[in-house]
């Protein structure tokens, strides 16, 4: 079995379980939110993934990290996912599963890469504007990126849209050389 193959079977069996528990909006946003914290956190993944931590201690890293802030489905999935010995997979399963209930509500997902924390409000404004530009119904899925100087970069499957500072003074350096 491949592993986008195995990905994708741990996003369905999460999907169902969490719509089964009406817990499907709030488990996809943890979810999301601990990939993101996976990715951005060497010592986490280090940690996570390492085969010679015993699962004990694995699992209060776990607790420790998501304690009371996530659902009990969140905290059992993630255990379950480490305790398997594919913590590395948890930010594509995240994905996965965000791309199954946005595809479960005739939805796509648009990434925005920011370098900032964003409020509700103006990932509103963002997807509404989205939207219009894509013609399609759209959920968020926010990623702070340092990387991203300032402005943000949207993906919507194979459309990108870069509004970043860089591409901005790359495009300004491109027309002063022309």
């Amino acid at each position: 079995m491949s592993s986008d193959d195995r990905i994708s079977q741990y996003a369905s069996g999460i999907f169902a379980i969490a719509k089964g528990e009406g817990e499907l909006d709030r488990v996809r946003a943890e979810l999301l939110e601990i990939g993101r914290a996976f990715q951005s956190s060497n010592e986490l993944r280090d940690a996570l993934s390492n085969p010679q931590l015993p699962a004990e201690r694995k699992d209060a890293i776990v607790n420790d990290l998501l304690g009371s802030r996530a659902t009990d489905l969140t905290r059992n999935v993630v255990s379950l996912i480490v305790g398997m010995g594919r913590a590395n997979s948890i930010p594509a399963i995240a994905d996965a599963l965000a791309a199954t209930a946005a595809a479960s509500s005739n939805k796509e997902v648009a990434e925005i890469r920011t370098a900032i924390e964003l409020d509700d409000e103006t990932v509103g404004r963002l997807i509404s504007a989205l939207e219009r530009k894509t013609g399609k119904s759209l959920e968020a899925k926010v990623v702070v990126d340092p990387t991203v100087l300032g402005g943000i970069i949207a993906q919507v499957g194979d459309t990108v849209i870069d509004g970043s500072v860089k591409k901005r003074l790359s495009s300004l350096r491109q027309a002063l050389k022309a």
